[in-house]
């Protein structure tokens, strides 16, 4: 992952409601939830859920499906661990504390 997007993802994430929204799919799991289940958890409007899923949407965070007449909200748990081995991909690289954690 680049560094560009690794930032997208996380300004996304940077909203407190994108967020709460996307923790709660996480905790959700591979099932997801509908987006009736996601307004409703999150007491938002519907245009409001509208807007911050699509801005998770768009930086590859969570995906959406059709099943039937009902929208499934995923989140997408390569992109999210993508992004958490961009973070923790350099630890304490100049620190030598890597070494110091395998002598111990």
């Amino acid at each position: 992952m680049i560094t560009q997007d690794a930032a997208a993802k996380l300004e996304a994430l940077g909203n407190p409601t994108r967020l709460s929204l996307y923790r709660l799919l996480v905790r959700a799991g591979h099932p997801g939830l509908s987006v009736g289940q996601c307004q409703q958890r999150l007491e938002i409007a519907a245009s409001t859920l509208s807007h911050h899923l699509k801005a998770l949407i768009i930086v590859g965070l969570v995906s959406q499906e059709r099943d039937g007449t009902t929208l499934i909200c995923r989140a997408n748990f390569d992109r999210m661990n993508e992004l958490v081995q961009f973070l923790i991909a350099e630890c304490c690289a100049d620190a030598g504390c890597a070494s110091e954690q395998s002598a111990a």
